[in-house]
């Protein structure tokens, strides 16, 4: 008997290491899924029994490690987790060949891209990127999930990502880019993004990299932030502040995107650095509904990546 999400699942590759792993197609298919989740979730109850997940966290986290145990659980499944560095006691392809004996997938938050990619190139189970210093596609996922339940349809958004050039804005403009956004995204001299991703996603997608936020933010469907230090950034935060205080999402520069315009943050913020509390408060504030779709995008991951 052919699965139900065998057609689809076959078109993804056997990992999800970075955002543009996941074909056009199967990025569709994925939201799709993620959206259908959220409304039933009783449907998909007992999909995952019998498969469990491997989590290894490098860096510290609530969203990204809550929502996994918790999705793969409520599809019937379960996890175990590692703390601490990933390949430090003995190396990386020796962690990724024990661990795809006991279980069905890796879960890894990594500090090097590189990491994840030695855990793709040695394990036989499917390996997601749950953040590295270069991507974050699950986090985008969820963004696009929220984005589309907001406004009902992503062709022809803009989004304007103000601040740090990171890992978020590399992941938003590789998938909000494929489904038809225009990402802006402004940063100061120095920050902005990493050159060779621009043109990556300036291949299929409108992108925008200028130093001035008002012109990234003008016309917005939506304005995003994230912290200016990220962790193993924290000697530079005291320069970061004063570079990055022009770029601050407050109400003057909110007030700039349309009047329907939503505020986005992957979380944790620090309220009055990166955004005022006056924004995260607003009631045009989706941040939460993001945090709650990061556990349904990802049953959606799940359900493509093991269930096939």
């Amino acid at each position: 008997m052919v699965h139900k999400y065998s057609v689809v699942a076959e078109r993804f590759a056997k990992h999800l290491t970075s955002d543009l792993d996941l074909a056009p197609d199967a990025l569709r298919a994925v939201l799709d899924l993620a959206h259908q989740v959220k409304r039933t979730p009783e449907r998909f109850a007992k999909e995952l029994s019998g498969r469990y997940l491997t989590l290894l966290f490098e860096k510290p986290s609530l969203r990204t490690r809550l929502t996994f145990e918790l999705a793969i659980k409520q599809l019937g499944g379960d996890a175990v987790a590692s703390i601490g560095p990933i390949g430090e006691r003995e190396p990386v392809k020796d962690v990724a060949r024990n661990l795809d004996r006991w279980t069905q997938g890796i879960v890894a938050r990594v500090h090097s891209h590189s990491t994840i990619e030695e855990l793709a190139e040695w394990s036989k189970v499917p390996v997601i990127n749950a953040l590295s210093d270069l991507y974050h596609p699950c986090q985008a996922l969820a963004d696009v999930q929220t984005l589309e339940e907001r406004f009902g349809k992503l062709d022809g958004l803009k989004l304007a990502f103000v601040g740090d050039g990171n890992n978020v804005a590399h992941s938003l403009m590789l998938t909000a880019g494929r489904l038809g956004m225009h990402v802006a995204i402004a940063a100061p001299e120095g920050y902005q993004p990493n050159p060779a991703i621009v043109e990556q996603a300036s291949d299929f997608a409108k992108i925008t990299i200028t130093g001035d936020p008002l012109e990234a933010v003008k016309d917005a469907h939506a304005v995003y932030t994230d912290v200016w230090a990220s962790m193993g950034q924290e000697s530079e935060a005291a320069e970061r502040s004063r570079i990055f205080a022009p770029y601050q999402v407050n109400e003057a520069l909110f007030a700039e995107a349309r009047p329907e315009a939503i505020f986005l943050h992957c979380l944790p913020a620090k309220r009055g650095l990166e955004v005022t509390d006056q924004v995260m408060e607003s009631p045009r504030s989706a941040i939460f509904d993001e945090a709650e779709n990061r556990l349904h995008a990802q049953k959606a991951l799940l359900l493509m990546l093991l269930k096939s």
